[in-house]
Order: C-alpha cells, then structure tokens, then sequence
C-alpha cells in the first residue's frame, strides 16, 4: 500500500512541477521586456534629446530659407504628432510595468488624459512656422474620436496651430497619402516632419524586402531639407519586416526578433 502511495505521490508531484514549469515559460513568453532598452534610452538619455533639437534645428533653418521662396499657393508643413512632438513614452514605461500589450483601449486611457509632454524642440518650431507665416498641419494616426483630447494637450502646452482644422487624424486607412493631398489642395507643402519614413511619403509604406533601405539611397537628398526624420527606437513602419504574419504568438514574435539579428560569426 505504501509503494502504491509513494508513486501516486511521485506522479503527482511530477505533474505540479511541469505544470509549474510550463506556467513560468508562458509567463516569460508574455511580457514587453523587449521594449525596456528602447524606453529606457527614449526616456532618459540626452542623446535623443539632443537628436530632437537637433532635427528641430535643422527643420528651422531650413524653413526660414524655404518660407522667402515664392510658391503659386501658401506654404504648409505638415508633422506627425506621437513622437514626433509629443512625447508618449510613460505609456510605453506603463506597458512594460504592468506587462501589458498595446490595445486602443490601453491607449485611449493614456491619450484622454492629455498628459504628454513637448518634444524637445517641437513646440519653438510650431510657434517659428506662425512667425513665418507657413500654416502647420498636423497628420497623425491617432483615431478621430481623439481629437478634442489631443487639441487640448497640444494647446495646453503652447502649440501653435492647436486648433482642429489643423488635425488631420485617421478615419479609414493608416496611410496618409489621402491627407497630404487634401492639404496639398490648396497649400504648397515645404516641409515634412515625422519618426516614420511613411510621414513622408507613401512609397515607404510597402516595406520592401530590404526593409526600404534602397527606397531611403533615392531620397536621400531630401533627408535633412524636406524631409525630417527623428528618432524612435520603440515602434515605427520597419516592425514589419520582423513580424510578417498578421497572427502571432509571443514564442513566434521572440523567435522573429532574433531571426533578423546579424552577429559577426
């Protein structure tokens, strides 16, 4: 009787370690820990503040040269807003603490509280278009039904142009190609500032298999005049070239990180 116990106690407790195990593996699979470098260098290093004054200095001088240049219509820039001129880090940060995945809801609890601060840089070059007479456009895919929330958080700061005929936000499609045009109907477009080469253009929006490298060796004599790319280490369009399926499991999203590092041996 006793052997008969021991081994229905030695199955038993086989069973709660595996068990255990595998709870832990899944737990370890479902975390944002792959963001915390990325957020950590985006929150705290003067090397990214320095990249947005950077970026937003040579965007201003570039605009007092372009805004003596005469158009047939009035000129424009057109900017991204989530970093771009504002920062959403501490929800990225929230995130990782509470281990939870990006949804709209996630995100809409962060957005309504119109909390996110000015990008270095971002709201002098607002108020320098004003000056100079160029209107300023805001394109960004942030969802319509957030616009009263991200006009206030612009204002609150001190933005100029922080009025709703000023926004363009996302309706049907996350491409801005409609919206640009829509500006482009009746302003001449000097200037693009954006964290995502799709701000720019549309033929960024593919993705090709060399992750647009070659598409970026085209335009390069636009990058630094019209085009003004800043930094975002966290998330961006080039996502796509590592997660190629709709669907994935956190197992396979880890396994796609690492399929597309390039060591030395």
């Amino acid at each position: 009787m006793r052997k008969i116990f021991n081994s229905i106690f030695a199955v038993t407790l086989g069973i709660i370690l595996i068990t255990s195990c595998n709870t832990k593996t899944d737990e370890k699979t479902q975390n944002q820990d792959y963001l915390i470098y990325a957020t950590i260098w985006y929150q705290h290093s003067p090397e990214m503040k320095a990249l947005y004054l950077q970026g937003f200095n040579i965007a201003s001088e570039n605009l007092k040269l372009f805004a003596k240049q005469k158009t047939k219509r009035p000129k424009a820039v057109v900017v991204d807003i989530d970093e771009t001129m504002l920062n959403n880090v501490p929800f990225q940060a929230q995130e990782i603490i509470d281990n939870k995945p990006f949804s709209s809801d996630f995100w809409n609890e962060w957005t309504k509280l119109a909390k996110a601060e000015a990008l270095p840089g971002a709201k002098e070059f607002s108020l320098l278009c004003d000056s100079l007479g160029v209107q300023l456009f805001y394109i960004s895919n942030r969802s319509t039904s957030e616009l009263d929330v991200t006009v206030r958080n612009l204002d609150s700061l001190g933005f100029a142009f922080a009025t709703p005929d000023h926004f363009l936000l996302k309706e049907n499609t996350s491409s801005k190609k409609e919206r640009r045009e829509k500006v482009m109907e009746n302003y001449d477009i000097v200037m693009l500032v954006g964290d995502n080469l799709a701000d720019f253009t549309e033929v960024f929006e593919s993705r090709e298999d060399d992750w647009d490298c070659g598409l970026v060796n085209q335009y390069k004599s636009e990058f630094g005049k019209r085009f003004i790319i800043l930094p975002n280490p966290m998330y961006g369009g080039w996502e796509k070239n590592i997660y190629t399926k709709k669907s994935m499991t956190d197992m396979q999203k880890d396994s796609a990180q690492r399929s597309v590092l390039i060591g030395f041996k």
